[in-house]
């Protein structure tokens, strides 16, 4: 096969699948469970779960999204802010709890320290990180004719291993990762470890980056939300477990609205009136619904000395998400809360 070739079909690939992960088509009232399981959309969710506050808020809409989503399971990751990757599996597990999916939905610890770090270890079968990214080769080497969306909210170690470790799952694979100030520099997912980002994006593997760029109107941090109206539509919201919860702050709770309010009284606010942005829902989100964020295709570029580096020559393309429709993810969020479907159906 020429280069050209080899071009050509992987913009199929990226354009067939990576473009059109929209909602399940409805088929009607005739559908049977094997069909409407086929069309849901297979996702792994990879996430700092402790760092911040959203994190749980995303992770609560994609498992009341059943409709949408085959949630193949949760897997973890330590960045700076949000302790050891215990904390990070424990935030995790309180969410799946006031979810009603602990025991249902897996979830796995994955990489504590940076991908150059442990790539050196990863013929250990023990390695850091070792079930999570076990767990994701696994699961996309499941995959028969669709793609497994990685959808990574913290750092990229977790899919850098795994890629690094099995290298042929790359083909079953859409990446998608909330992270980057591009084309700006700085921002904190990156941060956390750039090894892992430029690792990913040197793989032939579809790449979808969802921007942050903070303080601008084009990026997720312009999907917020007030302390007052999540105080306002937020309270009792979701199922109510039967044990309540500890949260991370102290105090305990029964349904995932409660909890919510109580991250939202334990956060900085930079910002009057106060609010915050719930970056990971937003790439949450636009997996649903594609239309509600713009999306182009780039010639990837390269980070050198924490800076982008443009390489218009640059065959391998990525997708760049931009400029959210706040106004439609926002209401599709509180009315998640209000019809939750869960994900399993059950």
């Amino acid at each position: 096969m020429t280069k050209r070739q080899l071009l050509l079909s992987y913009f199929f690939l990226l354009f067939g699948l990576g473009f059109s992960c929209t909602e399940p088509a409805d088929k009607g009232d005739n559908q049977s469970p094997a069909e409407e399981t086929t069309n849901l959309i297979p996702i792994i969710f990879d996430t700092d779960a402790n760092n911040e506050l959203d994190d749980q808020h995303a992770m609560a809409y994609l498992l009341f999204n059943g409709q949408t989503f085959d949630v193949k399971g949760i897997t973890v990751n330590a960045t700076h802010s949000g302790g050891n990757i215990d904390e990070q599996y424990r935030e995790a597990e309180r969410i799946l709890q006031l979810c009603q999916q602990e025991g249902k939905i897996p979830l796995f610890k994955g990489a504590d320290k940076d991908f150059l770090t442990i790539q050196k270890d990863l013929e250990n079968p023990t390695h850091d990180g070792a079930a999570a990214v076990d767990f994701i080769i696994a699961e996309a080497q499941k995959m028969n004719g669709k793609k497994l969306v990685l959808l990574a909210v913290g750092k990229l170690t977790n899919v850098a291993l795994a890629l690094a470790k099995k290298p042929s799952i790359a083909q079953h694979l859409r990446v998608v990762w909330l992270g980057s100030n591009y084309p700006e520099p700085g921002e904190y997912n990156q941060d956390n470890d750039t090894s892992s980002m430029s690792y990913v994006l040197q793989q032939i593997v579809p790449f979808e980056m969802v921007t942050v760029r903070y303080g601008k109107p084009s990026g997720t941090d312009a999907v917020q939300v007030t302390q007052e109206e999540v105080q306002q539509k937020m309270p009792g919201k979701g199922p109510r477990i039967a044990e309540p919860i500890t949260g991370r702050h102290g105090g305990t709770y029964y349904t995932f609205g409660d909890y919510a309010i109580n991250l939202f009284e334990h956060i900085e606010y930079h910002v009057d009136p106060p609010a915050r942005a719930l970056y990971d829902m937003a790439a949450v989100a636009i997996v649903k619904s594609p239309n509600w964020a713009e999306q182009s295709l780039i010639p990837c570029p390269v980070l050198v000395d924490g800076k982008w580096k443009e390489q218009p020559e640059n065959d391998r393309k990525i997708v760049l998400w931009e400029n959210f429709d706040k106004k439609a993810i926002i209401e599709d969020f509180y009315q998640t809360l209000d019809n939750i479907q869960p994900v399993g159906g059950k």
